[in-house]
């Protein structure tokens, strides 16, 4: 039976969907399938948006009908049939899952004080224990609620659980005062009965501004508005506020508010200008957005105007009065949606900041599988790199990409960051995107101090090649340098690069100036695959193309190393088209001789080649093959032939098996410098630099 976890809360706008989500994250780190269950859907005339947003995480793979048990209209027309059709649609999911995550209803349904007993009846009969989340704010707006009030509200739900006999797992009390966390755990402490397993564990979440702020995109979409004139990618930018400009300038300069959405009538061009040139200026608030009310069209010489100041600013129209335009910004909510990447992100650091998941879990008696997922894998990366934190530096400063994902580290205290580039001009991109970069250092890399010190020490490095402390000087400038230099002079531990710049341009500086560690001849790379079930080390992909006997030999020494670095058990496969004996040729024996090798610089290595790779991967095969082998049928690493043979290899297996290519992680260098595929996602970023820190840690264990 799959172990189920019950999210209901006793009344809406809890942020109840932000710790589902951060409880399917727990989850997904620790076991195999997990699924998603909404026993009462919002609508069955429009998509339930939260479903949506569990079904888009990473570890779940169901269909939406699949996940839904029943409407409210079912519910109030016959509520003991519509309970037992939730029993019967959740046995579906969970004969499928080893874990379900079961999102109670969201109090949509105006009239119903019910609501809650029928949450707690559902989870009595799923046999799911409640995690029940309550709301820091005062449901008639008025404001955050005190901790005896918190206690009070919890005390009520707790009972109502209780009476239909449903199991308290846990307590969150959810956008809770920040400044009094402490005290509502405490009051909500008293509140609530030892459950048969020990004390009911009580955690409170602190109320974060950027999660209940609608993002500019909504704002458009409610009020009817069409984007005019901006960066499209900066709709997904929160709106922390609103200004009516109905005023003159003079009087709505003062009331403008940090990253709101100021509404202006369309005929008040005047209004439009002033804003832009308070939103550039650095001395006022900088916006996120503005409305032109009213649906006036706007001139050719304002089009022409407005086009050439280069605004990034999203500036839409609407052809609502001011006061309906009003009305409706004022009245959309914010959603954490999974189009907002600093929703999201946030969300979950907030969730993992503030709550036990070890002992969540724990409470929830889940065995940790012996399955390796993707996600679970990926979490572990951060969750090492976290344990010893190291310090990256990122090149490549305006790369919208390079900002998201350094957003990221920097909130869950990932890795400490250098980013270079312009400093005015990166912190003013960050700003755009609604990127916190605070416990960044931002450096320019024509920064006087360390230019003159970068040059001095590349020419130092670089006389025997005749580079001049002129020419030195010139070179550092460029960034794939510059931070080589950083980590070269130790005033960073580890790079990655090749967002904007291709491969050749990121590692050069590392072959000239940090160089391989002693007893590796060459530099290489692998990617790291990670599979449904478990993840595998496939080198080299990107560096080297026809290597020799003994830099194949190389390549599988540094390819078990790091496999070891990450957990995985090195178990070495040299590939070839044929099998142990049954085949000859140069290529062949090239193989046959790198294996060798390895087996006389490291015996303690299990290794076999030459082999094919069905017979190291496939346990039936290798049975036929090579019955006696350690390695085949199990083999972890597998050290491919040459360049062309390995990057077609683990692109297809990437694009036919659905695999995580993580990579490429290069290896042999004395300190880590690592390459980002040009394509590359934020995740993808994320993760390198995750992997850099770990190979940090490494070098200075």
């Amino acid at each position: 039976m799959a172990k189920r976890i019950f999210i209901t809360s006793a009344e809406g706008q809890t942020g109840k969907s932000t710790i589902a989500l951060g409880v399917l994250e727990a989850l997904s780190r620790e076991t195999g399938r997990v699924g998603v269950f909404r026993p009462i859907a919002r609508s069955t005339e429009q998509r339930d948006y939260v479903l949506e947003l569990m079904l888009s995480h990473d570890s779940v793979d169901f269909d939406y009908d699949d996940c839904v048990g029943v409407s409210y209209e079912q519910v109030h027309s016959d509520p003991d049939v519509a309970l037992a059709d939730i029993v019967n649609r959740f046995a579906l999911i969970e004969e499928r899952c080893d874990a379900v995550v079961i999102l109670g209803s969201d109090y949509t349904d105006v009239g119903s004080p019910t609501e809650l007993a029928f949450n707690a009846r559902v989870a009595a009969n799923l046999a799911a224990p409640v995690l029940l989340v309550l709301g820091g704010r005062r449901s008639n707006g008025t404001g955050v609620r005190t901790p005896e009030e918190m206690r009070q509200v919890a005390e009520v739900t707790a009972a109502e659980l209780r009476h239909e006999h449903a199991e308290l797992l846990a307590i969150i009390a959810n956008r809770s005062d920040p400044e009094r966390l402490a005290e509502i755990v405490t009051a909500i402490e008293t509140s609530v009965d030892r459950s048969h397993d020990g004390p009911v564990p009580v955690w409170a979440i602190p109320e974060d501004p950027v999660l209940v702020a609608p993002t500019v995109r909504s704002l458009l979409t409610e009020t009817e508005s069409e984007l005019l004139f901006g960066d499209e990618t900066l709709l997904d930018r929160e709106a922390m506020g609103v200004v009516i400009a109905g005023m003159s300038m003079e009087n709505v300069l003062p009331r403008l508010i940090e990253k709101s959405i100021i509404v202006i009538a369309g005929d008040r061009m005047d209004a439009l200008v002033g804003a832009l040139m308070a939103h550039t200026s650095g001395t006022f608030p900088s916006l996120s957005g503005v409305i032109l009310n009213g649906g006036f069209a706007i001139s050719p010489q304002m089009r022409q105007l407005i086009t050439g100041s280069g605004t990034t600013l999203p500036i839409a129209r609407t052809g609502l009065g001011t006061y309906e335009t009003a009305r409706r910004i004022t009245e959309t909510r914010g959603r954490l949606a999974a189009e907002s990447p600093r929703k999201y992100a946030t969300a979950l650091a907030l969730f993992e900041a503030n709550v036990d998941e070890k002992r969540l879990l724990e409470r929830l008696q889940l065995t940790r599988s012996h399955v390796v997922t993707p996600l679970m894998f990926e979490h572990g990366l951060v969750e090492r790199a976290k344990s010893q934190v190291k310090h990256i530096v990122l090149p490549e400063g305006l790369d919208d990409r390079i900002l998201h994902a350094a957003g990221i580290l920097l909130r869950r205290g990932t890795v400490r960051l250098t980013i270079l580039g312009d400093p005015q001009a990166v912190r003013a991109r960050a700003t755009e995107l609604g990127i916190e970069l605070n416990g960044a250092d931002i450096v320019s890399p024509f920064d006087p101090e360390l230019r003159e010190r970068f040059a001095a020490e590349y020419a130092k490095l670089r006389a025997h090649k005749g580079i001049s402390s002129e020419m030195a000087a010139d070179t550092v400038t460029d960034v794939s340098y510059f931070g080589t230099m950083m980590v070269q002079l130790g005033l960073a531990d580890g790079m990655v690069s090749g967002a904007q710049h291709t491969t050749a341009h990121t590692i050069r500086p590392a072959f000239e100036i940090i160089k391989t560690k002693p007893g590796v001849n060459v530099v290489s790379s692998v990617f790291l695959m990670a599979l449904a079930d478990r993840v595998l080390v496939y080198g080299d992909c990107a560096i080297i193309p026809v290597p020799t006997a003994e830099q194949l030999a190389d390549i599988a020494i540094s390819s078990a190393e790091t496999a070891t670095q990450f957990g995985i058990e090195p178990r070495v496969a040299m590939l070839s088209y044929s099998t142990g004996d049954s085949g000859s040729g140069a290529d062949v024996d090239k193989v046959r001789q790198a294996t060798a090798l390895v087996r006389e610089r490291r015996p303690d290595l299990l290794v076999e080649g030459p082999i094919q790779y069905d017979a190291a991967a496939d346990p039936t095969v290798a049975a036929a093959k090579m019955p006696d082998s350690k390695v085949a049928g199990r083999a972890t690493v597998f050290i491919f032939p040459d360049l062309n043979t390995g990057n077609n290899t683990y692109k297809a297996v990437q694009r036919s098996a659905g695999a995580v290519a993580i990579g490429p992680v290069l290896q042999g260098l004395n300190k880590p410098i690592n390459d980002l595929s040009r394509g590359a996602l934020v995740r993808d970023i994320v993760n390198t630099v995750a992997i850099t820190a770990i190979q940090a840690q490494g070098e200075t264990a």
